[in-house]
């Protein structure tokens, strides 16, 4: 490589790096960072490369293409087809990220942004107590319908799912990566941080989906503490505050008119009309926002809740793009988890960055598809980013070790002198 395109590559390298930590800030920032980057890298010369799903991943783009193009109204599936930019994030980062170190920063400086969006979370918690106090509103009725914490995000779904991806690939660094003795406790102070922001944050979507990938990474980390689990959970119910209480039992005993859920059957109930009407393409892609009242069932009652998606990534493409393109999703979301699974049996025992990357990438799937029962959550450009790289760099973790991406030519050595 001449010495121009060994500074490009790099420049490309680090661009890359700085759109996926300006997610968790500024989507704006993120793309540009992202555009500048595949700039980068094609005028470096390097060979692109796409981690190895090609396959499900062209046969999603083209089921919503298709959707698409027979909805009959491109201009309302536009967004839709624009956000397929988002998925360059897989090129650049498997064309550009050859060291592994890379991908531990990644994580770290995920973990440090992280606890300081909590902290500007922590201070519109406080805020909201105040509002509340002063409209002489219940703190509850007002902070959970509507009003809750977004950090730098516009809404509290985004915030929740970045703070969740970024905890969870933190923890699976705490448990199975090479942790510094000297630095280990400010890494657990961000994952104290952040934990604390997703309680605060009373998206009980979001709980649940932690709750289970951080079952998976105690399971592989020490067997014996998954026992104390629920006893860890009994703990910081009785130990909250009444607000935090009452949103716990509103999974199961949800409030009329402030936290029920009963919206969320009106839209499952809606989708599967839709899809038993369209089961082949679907509706086209933002086609639930224009015409879910199309398909409400009659005599329906609407709750107070969001209609303009499904909350359920399942019905949401299915509706959207068909049955066989939802299916090639869940296709891709499982051959991800087999791949990496397959990855970590090859693994020599003991703490190191495959490991750990290996894992968290695994956590982070199973909280995807299991917050994905209840949220569109992949339908959000913010979290789709942080997805996408987590995958991206999962499967640079299994290069080596499994050989699953083609082999580099070039030593380490020749890529980084």
């Amino acid at each position: 490589m001449s010495q121009p395109e060994s500074r490009m590559f790099r420049a490309a390298q680090w661009l890359t790096f700085g759109s996926a930590v300006a997610i968790l800030l500024s989507i704006a920032i993120a793309q540009i960072l992202l555009g500048l980057a595949l700039a980068a890298l094609l005028l470096s010369g390097e060979k692109l490369r796409w981690p190895p799903i090609k396959l499900p991943l062209g046969l999603f783009v083209v089921g919503t293409v298709i959707a698409w193009l027979f909805s009959g109204e491109l201009a309302n599936g536009l967004p839709q087809i624009r956000k397929f930019y988002v998925f360059l994030m897989l090129l650049v980062v498997t064309s550009t990220f050859r060291d592994l170190r890379i991908v531990r920063r990644l994580v770290l400086s995920w973990a440090g942004v992280g606890a300081l969006i909590a902290v500007r979370g922590f201070v519109q918690f406080v805020g909201k107590v105040k509002e509340a106090h002063a409209l002489g509103i219940k703190f509850y009725d007002y902070y959970a319908p509507a009003e809750r914490m977004t950090g730098f995000m516009s809404h509290w779904m985004t915030f929740s799912g970045q703070e969740m991806f970024a905890l969870l690939m933190l923890t699976a660094f705490l448990f199975f990566g090479p942790v510094s003795r000297r630095r280990g406790w400010v890494w657990l102070l961000c994952a104290g941080v952040m934990a604390l922001a997703l309680l605060l944050g009373f998206t009980r979507s979001i709980w649940v989906a932690s709750a289970v990938a951080s079952v998976y990474l105690l399971w592989f980390y020490r067997r014996s503490l998954v026992a104390l689990a629920p006893v860890a959970a009994a703990l910081v119910f009785l130990l909250s505050p009444g607000a935090v209480r009452e949103r716990f039992t509103s999974l199961l005993r949800p409030k009329q008119g402030v936290d029920s859920n009963e919206f969320r059957v009106v839209t499952w109930t809606t989708g599967i009309r839709i899809i038993e009407r369209h089961p082949i393409l679907g509706v086209g892609p933002e086609g639930i926002k224009y015409h879910f009242k199309d398909y409400v069932p009659a005599g329906t009652t609407l709750p107070d809740g969001w209609y303009g998606h499904l909350h359920n990534i399942y019905l949401q493409y299915a509706a959207e793009r068909g049955i066989l393109t939802m299916l090639v999703l869940v296709w891709l979301l499982l051959t991800v988890l087999y791949d990496f699974w397959h990855g970590l049996q090859r693994l020599p025992p003991g703490r190191r960055d495959r490991r750990f990357i290996l894992q968290g990438a695994i956590a982070v799937v199973i909280a995807t598809m299991v917050e994905g029962l209840a949220e569109v959550n992949l339908g959000d450009s913010e979290v789709l980013t942080i997805f996408l790289v987590v995958v991206a760099c999962g499967y640079l973790a299994l290069e080596k070790e499994v050989g699953v991406l083609e082999r580099i030519p070039e030593s380490a050595a020749q890529l980084h002198g």
